[in-house]
């Protein structure tokens, strides 16, 4: 079942255009990766998914679980389905992160007069690899290492119980043990609910453990190369991005006029 249909989709920021054209399917259940160097449109292609009203859809149409959401807002995006861990997940002081947790699933605070212990937040800290009794009473991500944040976040999306995880370089400022911690945990979540991923990264070592069934390559806010994950980052590793397949404008451009789009 195709879970996300991306058709022919221009987005601009202000008056300059970032994507150019993108097409891509998602199944349910399926992982993609997104690669691409900097400013290719990989950023600009998760805000534009969740909604950030920033990013203006100029052309073409995104639909999710059969419905068109190019004019949903962020948070109906959200009750549909989809959700999103960043790059950099921020500090919050004075919320704590079992009710963080719990207000990501639309749950309220902990009441300890309602409920003696708490039990929501308390089996996603562990699943994800951090010890409740540590980190369940500490204001959100503040003091936490950069493995710690990331942990944190994929805590969240998975309260939201997701149909769409995108996760914006989970692999970035993070150690082996997270990395691993982090990569287990969403391939198991994503295999037990049929939940579909995108994961934007620069690296092969998150592959082993998300297990990704096929890759693709931005370039000029096209997708120029989709396939393989493995041989498309041994291609990426021994030439570059710009050598591989000479995805790097002039020859961007040069694709966008084979297939007629002029703009």
């Amino acid at each position: 079942m195709t879970l996300l249909e991306i058709d022919a989709l221009h987005v601009n920021i202000g008056a300059k255009e970032i994507l150019k054209g993108i097409n891509l399917d998602v199944d349910a259940g399926e992982t993609h990766v997104l690669l691409g160097p900097n400013a290719s449109g990989k950023t600009t292609l998760i805000m534009t998914l969740v909604g950030y009203p920033l990013y203006k859809i100029t052309k073409g149409s995104i639909r999710f679980n059969g419905t068109e959401i190019n004019k949903k807002p962020i948070n109906e995006r959200a009750k549909l389905g989809i959700s999103v861990a960043f790059q950099t997940p921020p500090e919050i002081r004075g919320v704590k992160m079992r009710d963080i947790i719990r207000l990501s699933a639309g749950l309220e605070p902990w009441n300890p007069f309602k409920e003696p212990k708490e039990t929501f937040a308390t089996p996603l800290l562990s699943n994800i690899g951090l010890d409740p009794d540590v980190f369940r009473d500490r204001d959100v991500n503040v003091g936490f290492s950069g493995g710690e944040k990331k942990r944190s976040e994929i805590a969240q999306v998975f309260a939201m119980k997701p149909k769409l995880m995108i996760l914006d370089e989970p692999d970035s400022g993070v150690d082996i043990d997270s990395l691993k911690r982090i990569g287990t945990a969403v391939s198991k979540y994503a295999k037990e609910n049929n939940c579909a991923v995108i994961v934007v990264t620069h690296y092969r070592h998150i592959l082993p453990y998300i297990k990704p069934d096929v890759a693709h390559l931005m370039c000029g806010g096209i997708i120029v190369v989709t396939g393989d994950p493995y041989e498309i980052f041994s291609k990426i590793e021994e030439k570059g991005y710009c050598a591989y397949v000479d995805v790097c404008p002039p020859a961007v451009k040069a694709l966008l006029e084979k297939t007629g789009d002029q703009r």
